[in-house]
């Protein structure tokens, strides 16, 4: 169990449900009215990043108005490739994320590096030495510390030894869990995240056993990081983060959407409150299994919640391949908006719960971050304009980031790239590769569809 701030993460405790500021954490005023609405719609915590001192300062003048004004909920700062920041930031939140793919890893830059068994034993120790007065200072704070593993950010040193893999994703979280243990700091949360689900869902799976054999017991916050917008990005977060609740896998999640962050509050809550519903469904489902068929019967007349109950019951067999095929039959009318629902609906979701297991690939494909402070071009508008270009291209991929954190790793099985790179520029990417750099905003977009027609 983790204490932060006013509530309990994990153990007999509730799922807690969070969401993190798209708003300059410079700018107090807009960060307490982000946070107020996130709060308002039923956010236990609330993240901010803190990509710099002057950043991880203000989080004491926000902490500040926000409790005059009646709201406790816990911050968390969010600190990439700075560990001062995060020695700062600890001071003034009740929770600190620290990234170990950049905590004192240098950024990662996909290169081949080789290591003695002595050499990396050295590089440990470089972490250890870093991150021990952190750990002081957060206990001294009564600071809890979410240790974050992203697919995306791995670093070097991890790739070179272990791939790109779930077992390397579990050994750079372990890396770090065993010296907070060893020092007897146990206000740990932990999260795994990935924008494909197969990996996330496995990489957890995998920590989970990795932490049972050296009897670790720690919470873990789950997410299907850069998940997208609308319909699709709610059915891959349900497929991801339901594979591994219906497992009774998970103590807090976030459901990232490249929407207003108050949006992912509802989400997040129905997922967490069909968990019985959806264990049970999933049993039916499995029993179902025929010809590579899951047929799921379900009884649910809402359309959206239809979807995420679906997506939650059948994710985890799909993500295992027990089967690769799926076929929904409703045992009551669904309606939206009150309009009746269709067996070509029905079709449609089906098709969009396989994509989100990475079965089958009916449309185009949009890995884009929910954006935060670190976001310096408006990802909303830039979203939509992207998917009115591309969306007859099936079966592409196309990662649109804020900013370089996760770019370029979470985009590596990505087609193309769409990555803030500073205020106002953008640079492309096809695949792994930086192909142009530092574009104005108002011309990236172009200039991206040109690079996919020249390689059509």
């Amino acid at each position: 169990m983790c204490h932060v701030g006013p509530i309990a993460i994990g153990g007999s405790n509730p799922i807690r449900v969070q969401s993190m500021n798209t708003t300059d954490t410079n700018d107090t005023e807009a960060c307490v009215a982000q946070a107020k609405r996130i709060i308002d719609a039923g956010g236990e915590l609330v993240r901010l990043t803190t990509q710099g001192t002057r950043e991880a300062e203000n989080m004491k003048n926000i902490s500040a108005r926000l409790k005059a004004d009646g709201y406790t909920a816990p911050l968390v700062a969010d600190v990439h490739f700075n560990a001062h920041v995060a020695d700062v930031a600890a001071r003034y939140c009740e929770k600190v994320r620290i990234n170990p793919g950049n905590y004192v890893d240098p950024a990662r830059t996909f290169r081949q590096l080789d290591y003695t068994d002595e050499q990396y034993r050295a590089e440990l120790k470089k972490i250890e030495e870093r991150l021990t007065p952190f750990i002081n200072i957060c206990r001294e704070h009564h600071t809890a510390v979410r240790i974050g593993v992203n697919h995306g950010s791995l670093s070097d040193r991890i790739m070179s030894r272990y791939g790109d893999t779930p077992a390397g994703i579990v050994e750079s979280c372990m890396e770090f869990l065993r010296i907070f243990r060893q020092q007897q700091f146990s206000d740990v949360v932990i999260s795994i995240k990935a924008s494909n689900t197969v990996v996330m869902v496995q990489s957890v799976r995998m920590l989970v056993e990795a932490m049972d054999r050296e009897d670790m017991h720690y919470p873990l916050h789950l997410g299907v990081t850069e998940a997208g917008e609308g319909e699709d990005g709610r059915i891959k977060s349900a497929v991801g983060i339901g594979a591994l609740l219906t497992e009774g896998i998970g103590d807090t999640i976030r459901v990232s959407l490249s929407e207003e962050p108050e949006r992912e509050i509802p989400v997040a809550r129905q997922l967490v409150e069909n968990i019985g519903e959806c264990a049970r469904l999933r049993a039916q489902a499995e029993a179902s299994i025929s010809d590579d068929t899951i047929t799921l019967e379900i009884d649910e007349p809402d359309w959206q919640l239809l979807q995420l109950k679906a997506a939650m019951a059948v994710g985890a067999l799909l993500i295992d391949r027990k089967a690769t095929k799926l076929v929904i039959k409703p045992l009551s009318p669904i309606t939206h908006a009150a309009t009746p629902i269709g067996p070509q609906e029905l079709v449609t979701l089906a098709d969009a719960i396989l994509q989100a297991a990475r079965i089958k690939f009916t449309k185009t494909e949009y890995i884009s971050c929910p954006g935060c402070g670190r976001t310096l071009y408006n990802l909303q508008d830039t979203i939509a304009r992207i998917k009115q270009a591309t969306s007859h291209l099936v079966g592409l991929k196309i990662g649109i980031m804020g900013c370089i954190v996760n770019g370029p790793g979470e985009m590596a099985d990505a087609d193309y790239g769409y990555v803030g790179a500073g205020r106002g520029k953008i640079s492309l990417y096809r695949r792994k590769e930086c192909v142009e750099k530092n574009i104005p905003e108002q011309e990236a977009v172009d200039h991206l569809l040109r690079l996919i027609e020249s390689d059509r």
